[in-house]
């Protein structure tokens, strides 16, 4: 008898299931609206400024009408007569003229409030935060009012003691120290609030083994507070380190594209921007912005070698 042989038969289409579309494709959908932004506004900007860094570019000539330069643009940035330099030294020296003061105070204060003024210690944080969430133009507006050689706070403030009034924006050696002393209005409450975060992981039990032991306050900070608190001062040193070299809005604002009186205050973010969108020139643009990345790249890392050698990041 012959066998029969089945018939194929196709198969089963798989039929659409919400279930199904929950556990594989939803989870990529809703996460795809990041990816998207970030490749678009993140990771597309830094490859086309990486792109013409290299090229010679006026952004008026149209898309494709760039020519490629290799690596002069580095050179001519580099180059010793070079403003890139010249901006580089004065962001490195109004970097230091507010950020050193910035640590200085802001950790022993955030100390004091720790120890001794815990009953006032939201009112405080609240005061010493505002002037970071305020808007940096209408800071900065204020303090050009108070710098102001005629009708100026602090010139008022110098003739009631008989002084002269003094160019606060206009003389070359205090144009970087006015705008520091904006910076560091700024952000001194800033460092204050993580320093006292950091003062508040720290253990009670330590501070009260200390006292036991008969330590001062000035040695339970010396040998205390500030060990433990590295990796803390790690994380703010590194933040002082990176706004800084982009310091852009103060400077702009209050002395203006030129960098005031003999570019006193021409920081490097302010040179570039310049150069790209005032002289249309976005491949030596592109190209100082990534020598200033790497500038700050350098810093960040000796600022990590520091405090990696006593064993501040453990």
């Amino acid at each position: 008898m012959q066998e029969r042989v089945p018939l194929p038969t196709s198969r089963p289409r798989r039929r659409w299931s919400y279930d199904r579309f929950q556990q594989r494709a939803a989870p990529y959908m809703f996460v795809s609206p990041f990816f998207i932004l970030f490749l678009i506004f993140g990771l597309f900007p830094l490859g086309f400024s990486l792109f013409l860094a290299f090229h010679l570019w006026n952004p008026l000539d149209g898309l494709g009408n760039w020519q490629y330069v290799g690596w002069d643009n580095f050179k001519l940035a580099l180059g010793a007569p070079d403003q890139f330099w010249v901006s580089l030294k004065i962001t490195v020296w109004i970097g230091l003229l507010s950020g050193v003061p910035q640590h200085l105070i802001a950790l022993p204060l955030a100390f004091v409030i720790n120890q001794s003024l815990r009953k006032w210690q939201s009112g405080i944080s609240t005061i010493l935060f505002l002037p970071y969430i305020t808007n940096a133009v209408a800071i900065t507006i204020v303090f050009g009012m108070l710098y102001s050689e005629n009708l100026g706070l602090l010139n008022y403030a110098l003739s009631v003691v008989g002084l002269g009034p003094v160019r606060w924006l206009a003389q070359p050696d205090l144009v970087p120290v006015s705008v520091a002393v904006v910076v560091f209005w700024r952000y001194v409450g800033w460092n204050v609030i993580l320093y006292l975060s950091g003062l508040q992981a720290i253990s009670e039990d330590v501070y009260e083994a200390a006292t036991v032991d008969g330590a001062s306050k000035v040695q339970k900070f010396f040998y205390i507070t500030l060990p433990l608190l590295k990796p803390m001062m790690f994380y703010a040193f590194t933040l002082t380190i990176v706004g800084n070299m982009q310091l852009f809005e103060e400077p702009f604002i209050m002395v203006g594209q030129a960098g005031g009186s003999g570019g006193a205050a021409l920081t490097s973010a302010m040179h570039i921007f310049n150069v790209a969108f005032r002289d249309l020139d976005m491949g030596y643009g592109s190209a100082m912005a990534w020598l200033l990345f790497l500038a700050i790249f350098v810093l960040s890392m000796i600022n990590n070698y520091l405090f990696s050698r006593g064993g501040g990041r453990q």
